[in-house]
């Protein structure tokens, strides 16, 4: 029985083999039609290069003009300057309100006492400063003049390009924003 089954396997493995190679023989003309017929349905474009001008050279010829980093013209240096002039006091201890610039200050009213007028001063930290004449206040040496319901005057000192100093009048007006 056993070598039945071996010439049945025999029979049948020669069977597969033939019938492959004769399928590998057949004429493939339809497979190679199918191939050509779909070459010739798509035929791809690859569009052109662009054109590019051709670099330009720039040569730079700036030797005739003035260096860019040397002053156009000399300043004229002020030799007498006046050192017994207006200046700040720089030996005078700072008070609060001196740490803030003057525009960031706000008036919110008046305290009197015993005829005396404090003015009411706000910070931009939102803490209310009691000022009156003689104290300063905003970061250019103000020194405030005087207290009314309506205002605080303020005399500042400030540099005037020249290596002196002007004054220049500030004030502070109740409720400006």
């Amino acid at each position: 029985m056993c070598s039945l089954y071996k010439n049945i396997y025999s029979i049948s493995f020669i069977a597969l083999i033939t019938i492959s190679v004769s399928g590998c023989s057949r004429d493939n003309a339809d497979l190679y039609q199918f191939i050509e017929t779909t070459k010739s349905k798509h035929l791809g474009s690859v569009q052109p290069l662009p054109t590019f001008e051709p670099y330009q050279n720039f040569t730079y010829s700036a030797s005739e003009l003035r260096d860019p980093f040397e002053p156009a013209f000399e300043a004229e240096v002020n030799e007498n300057v006046d050192d017994s002039g207006l200046r700040p006091d720089s030996r005078r201890p700072k008070e609060p309100l001196e740490t803030f610039p003057l525009d960031t200050l706000r008036m919110v009213g008046i305290l009197v006492q015993n005829q005396q007028t404090w003015g009411l001063v706000k910070d931009p930290n939102n803490v209310v400063h009691r000022v009156q004449t003689g104290n300063y206040a905003g970061q250019n040496e103000g020194q405030i003049v005087a207290v009314s319901e309506k205002q605080i005057d303020i005399v500042e000192i400030i540099p005037d390009g020249i290596g002196g100093y002007i004054e220049r009048n500030a004030s502070l007006a109740i409720g400006s924003d």
